[in-house]
């Protein structure tokens, strides 16, 4: 019964438990708000492609002297 309690009351390794479900739930919520904005995410993603080919293309037409 003495060893049920003293591992009862042992807090070694709490902070470390706490950590792990601080980034548990961080990377949860990320998650969460990346899978919420997908579609707006990947409309910016093409929309910042499309401007970059777009200068890439405009720069391959400039004659050089």
């Amino acid at each position: 019964m003495e060893l049920l309690k003293t591992l009862w009351n042992d807090e070694t390794g709490q902070g470390l438990t706490e950590y792990a479900t601080i980034i548990a739930l961080v990377s949860l919520g990320l998650l969460l708000v990346l899978v919420a904005f997908r579609d707006e995410l990947g409309r910016i993603f093409n929309l910042m492609r499309t401007e970059l080919n777009t200068e890439v293309g405009a720069i391959n037409q400039v004659p050089v002297n």
